[in-house]
């Protein structure tokens, strides 16, 4: 029976279903693994299931020296904490674990774009701080969805079903941004030729890209100075896809009307500027904090494992 580390607590079904096949230990720290925990495990064990932030970076796996490992099977879609290239050339397969998020990620996305528009969170802090003097005609107006355009940066699974979700329930319309053709969006939605034109059209601006080397500060300064005054950005991809700085100081002049974010460029660290504005959504990353969603996720890492095992092509290579 192989050796699989896991780098932090996952789901009792999950657990169980690997404790099965492997002789399993797991981690019992919920922060992300260090450079140096990731070498030490890396040559301790033959299979390693790590997650967002563990840092499987090149010079973890350098300093690993005579890597044991045969696979990091990764619990979750993204992946940038880990150097694929760096991961290849050791000999690591590297898989993650598409589709069980994208419904819940869509989710997600659709909860900061109601909280946010409508200012729910707002209206929240408002009632529980015990101000709210009652009802009235003008009190916390927000934007109406419907007949609204969203646009959306990044047409994949996730954007998918963002455009589903909006279009089919709440009537708006879609745009998009995508670096392929796409033939079969979902809905009737059009496909624009560059983020700014997106930027342009939308009311509200969805990013749901991939986290690499090319989506780095994909939403930047010149994308939010682009968008209307009334509009809305909101971001359940990654952090570093979007310049922090760049948003903050477009929300700061008045350039956009406010935001809604699940994920931060230096997370788990909130910028104060972003915590003080009331027109922001600030979520602790919930995009797939769903049990049966994370359950699919670590059975999906799992069935990675168990391929890897049996000599046979993984399901989800990255």
């Amino acid at each position: 029976m192989k050796t699989l580390f896991v780098s932090r607590k996952l789901p009792d079904a999950v657990l169980e279903a690997a404790g099965a096949r492997f002789e399993m230990t797991m981690r019992d720290d919920t922060a992300p693994m260090t450079e140096d925990e990731v070498a030490e495990v890396l040559g301790g064990f033959d299979a390693v299931l790590p997650t967002l932030g563990d840092a499987c970076s090149a010079r973890a796996i350098e300093k690993a020296g005579t890597i044991r490992a045969g696979i990091l099977a990764n619990f979750g879609v993204g992946y940038n904490h880990i150097d694929v290239a760096a991961a290849r050339a050791a000999g690591l397969e590297v898989t993650n674990t598409p589709g069980a998020v994208t419904d819940a990620t869509a989710d997600t996305a659709m909860t900061l774009i109601l909280m946010t528009c409508r200012r729910a969170g707002e209206g929240e802090r408002l009632v529980r701080s015990g101000a709210w003097e009652g009802w009235h005609p003008t009190q916390l107006l927000g934007m109406h969805l419907g007949a609204k355009t969203l646009g959306i940066v990044g047409m994949g699974r996730i954007g998918k079903a963002i455009a589903k979700r909006a279009a089919l329930g709440f009537g708006m319309k879609v745009v998009f941004f995508n670096r392929s053709a796409v033939a079969e969006p979902g809905v009737a939605a059009e496909q624009l030729g560059s983020i700014e034109e997106v930027a342009v059209a939308s009311d509200v601006l969805v990013v749901a890209v991939p986290a690499n080397a090319e989506t780095h500060h994909l939403m930047n300064a010149e994308v939010f100075a682009a968008m209307k005054p009334g509009a809305y950005f909101i971001n359940i991809a990654r952090g570093d896809v979007m310049d922090e700085a760049a948003l903050i100081a477009a929300l700061q002049a008045g350039e956009i009307a406010g935001a809604g974010l699940d994920v931060y460029e230096f997370e788990p660290k909130v910028p104060a500027a972003l915590i003080a504005m009331e027109n922001v959504t600030l979520l602790p990353h919930l995009g797939t904090a769903a049990l049966e969603v994370r359950e699919g996720m670590g059975l999906m890492a799992v069935d990675n494992l168990i391929a890897w095992d049996e000599g046979r092509v993984v399901p989800n290579p990255v």
